[in-house]
């Protein structure tokens, strides 16, 4: 693995966790403690991974969190009256309801039942609005938020770049495509969002100067999509079987890492890259609530 064109999420991230602390000081001195609330539903062993980093962080920067775990079978009624009581608690300032939910519940509902005031990962309504609008003023989802800042803090030019976005989820590539379509400053790409559904999504990939694969697909994106000296930027999470690793399976990114690494201008390791710039949102948006709530 070559370091030269490498973007290391992991130094990126703790580059905005000193300027996240930086903040935390701040409110503190000011008497005010940052509450970030974790909402649970189930026992997915992923889920109990990923909110376990994330309360883990919020430890070590100072960010008071609670988590409340529910049963599977919880009603929709019993998650939204409890998602009331957290919107209604001062002492919570942000709100984050962890994916996946089980299939009777209704996500959308769930997600617009949490206050935007709160709604740090920006999938309410009212922000996903704002952020279509360009208004500033809203909380942007954390992992392409994170992307974007991993692109601009890794000195890649997006204004009039070509971006190609595998994937159409509410989570990364929609969000993902509205951040750098904007009319604004590290922004104003041209930008093309592929899906299950495109014709020969190869040659979109080799157009791209900056490809972001969050298709879903171990090892997707091979060599011969990769334009030579692209940015890309694997998002994907997809667990494989290997009989030599730990629990017979191991996690993989979107991207064919080993081919795609020697032709990409920059790429990010999977893990390591978009991962915990994702966490660094969630502190940094949690921590924009705290100080939105308090009048800074």
């Amino acid at each position: 693995m070559s370091s030269a064109n490498l973007i290391d999420g992991r130094a990126i991230a703790e580059q905005l966790h000193a300027e996240t602390s930086r903040r935390i000081a701040a409110l503190k001195g000011r008497g005010v403690q940052p509450g970030l609330a974790f909402v649970r539903v189930g026992e997915d062993p992923a889920s109990q991974v990923y909110v376990g980093m994330k309360e883990r962080m919020s430890a070590r920067l100072g960010i008071t969190s609670i988590t409340r775990v529910l049963p599977e079978a919880i009603s929709q009624t019993d998650l939204l009256k409890l998602i009331a009581q957290l919107n209604a608690d001062s002492a919570i300032h942000a709100i984050l309801v962890q994916a996946p939910l089980p299939r009777h519940l209704d996500q959308a509902a769930v997600y617009a039942a949490v206050s935007p005031d709160k709604d740090v990962d920006g999938f309410n309504p009212v922000n996903v609005g704002r952020l279509m609008l360009g208004d500033t003023t809203g909380f942007l989802p954390c992992t392409p938020a994170g992307i974007h800042e991993l692109l601009i803090r890794s000195g890649v030019r997006i204004e009039g770049a070509e971006v190609v976005v595998l994937g159409r989820g509410n989570i990364v590539g929609k969000p993902m495509a509205a951040i750098l379509i904007q009319k604004a400053r590290h922004a104003n790409a041209t930008v093309t969002l592929c899906h299950s559904q495109t014709r020969d999504i190869a040659a979109h990939c080799r157009r791209a100067d900056i490809l972001i694969a969050a298709i879903g697909v171990a090892g997707f994106v091979k060599a011969d999509m990769v334009k030579p000296g692209a940015v890309v930027i694997d998002v994907g999470v997809n667990r494989v079987a290997d009989r030599n690793a730990k629990g017979g399976t191991r996690l993989v990114g979107d991207v064919d890492f080993s081919q795609v690494e020697p032709i990409a201008g920059k790429i990010t390791p999977n893990p390591g890259g978009v991962g915990p710039m994702t966490i660094a949102l969630l502190m940094r948006n949690t921590v924009r609530a705290a100080e939105l709530a308090t009048g800074r």
